[in-house]
C-alpha cells in the first residue's frame, strides 16, 4: 500500500512540479543575454534591417503591393518558431548534457516528465512572446495592417501552436548531435541559418533554383513559411507560392510528419549524460 501511495504522490506531483519548472526555465532564458538576442530578439532585428533597407521597395503585383515590413513579417515569424524552438531547445540542452546539469538532475525526484514539461513550457512561453512582440511592432513602427478576420487569426494559431511545439521535439532529438555543449552553437546555428535562407525567411522562396525549392519543400520551415504567409500577405500572393495556393494541409502534413520524426529521435537519441562521457 505505502508504495501504490507513494506511486500515486509522485503522478501527482509530475505537473506541477512541470509548471514550477517552466517559471525555472523562463527566467534562466531571459537572465542569457546571448540566447535572448540570437533566439528572441534576432527576428525583429531582421525584420527591422529589412523593413528600413526595402522602405522604398514594394512587393507584389501591381495594385496589390505591400510594404517591405508586412512581407516579411511572416518569415521572421516562422523563423522565430525554429529559434525558438529548435536552436534554443538543443542548443540549451547540449550545454546542460555537456556541464553535467542533466546528469545532477536525474539523481533528483525531478520526473523526465517534469523536465520536458518545463522546457517545452518554456519554447511556448518565449515563443509566444517573441511573435506578440514581432506583430505589435510590425504594426506600431511599421504600420503592417493586421488580418480582421478571425479565420485568418485561428489559421495562425495553430500554425504558429502547431510549428513551435514540433521544432521544440526536433531540438531535443537534435541535442544529441553536437560532441560537447562548447561546440553547441557551432553545430547548430549554421544548420539553421541554411533552413532560412532555403525556406523563403528572407528570400522569395520561387526564385529559388527549383532543385533547392525541392530540398527545401523536405523540411519543415518552408511550410511554416508558407502557413504564415497565408495569414498577413493578401489573397494574392497565393499565386506566387509553389503550386500556386497556400496549400495549408501541406502544412499540416509536412509539419506533422517532422513532429513524429522529433519524437522518434528524441526517444532513440536522448540521455541524461552522453554515452563517451
Amino acid at each position: 500500500m505505502s508504495a501504490v501511495t507513494a506511486s500515486t504522490r509522485n503522478v501527482s506531483r509530475i505537473v506541477p512540479n512541470g509548471l514550477s519548472r517552466i517559471r525555472y526555465e523562463v527566467t534562466t532564458y531571459f537572465r542569457q543575454g546571448d540566447s535572448v538576442f540570437f533566439t528572441f530578439l534576432f527576428p525583429l532585428v531582421m525584420l527591422t534591417i529589412f523593413s528600413v533597407a526595402f522602405s522604398e521597395t514594394s512587393f507584389g503585383a501591381p495594385g496589390s503591393e505591400v510594404s517591405a515590413a508586412t512581407y516579411y513579417l511572416p518569415g521572421m515569424l516562422a523563423a522565430g518558431v525554429l529559434l525558438s524552438g529548435l536552436q534554443n531547445m538543443s542548443i540549451d540542452i547540449a550545454v546542460e548534457k555537456g556541464d553535467g546539469t542533466l546528469k545532477r538532475l536525474a539523481g533528483t525526484p525531478l520526473s523526465p516528465i517534469s523536465f520536458f514539461i518545463g522546457k517545452i513550457g518554456q519554447v511556448l512561453v518565449t515563443g509566444i512572446l517573441q511573435a506578440a512582440l514581432l506583430v505589435l511592432v510590425a504594426h506600431f513602427a511599421f504600420g503592417v495592417d493586421l488580418p480582421t478576420d478571425a479565420g485568418a487569426w485561428g489559421t495562425f494559431a495553430w500554425v504558429f501552436l502547431f510549428g513551435v511545439t514540433t521544432c521544440a521535439i526536433l531540438g531535443i532529438g537534435l541535442s544529441g548531435l553536437p560532441r560537447s555543449g562548447k561546440s553547441a552553437t557551432a553545430v547548430i546555428i549554421p544548420i539553421v541559418l541554411v533552413l532560412q535562407f532555403i525556406s523563403g525567411v528572407y528570400l522569395t522562396f520561387t526564385n529559388l533554383p527549383e532543385w533547392l525549392q525541392n530540398v527545401a519543400s523536405v523540411f519543415p520551415l518552408k511550410w511554416l513559411a508558407q502557413g504564415m504567409r497565408s495569414v498577413f500577405l493578401p489573397s494574392t500572393f497565393e499565386a506566387a507560392e509553389a503550386g500556386g495556393t497556400w496549400n495549408l494541409a501541406g502544412v499540416a502534413i509536412v509539419t506533422g510528419i517532422w513532429l513524429v520524426v522529433g519524437l522518434l529521435a528524441a526517444r532513440l537519441t536522448f540521455r541524461w549524460i552522453r554515452k563517451d562521457s
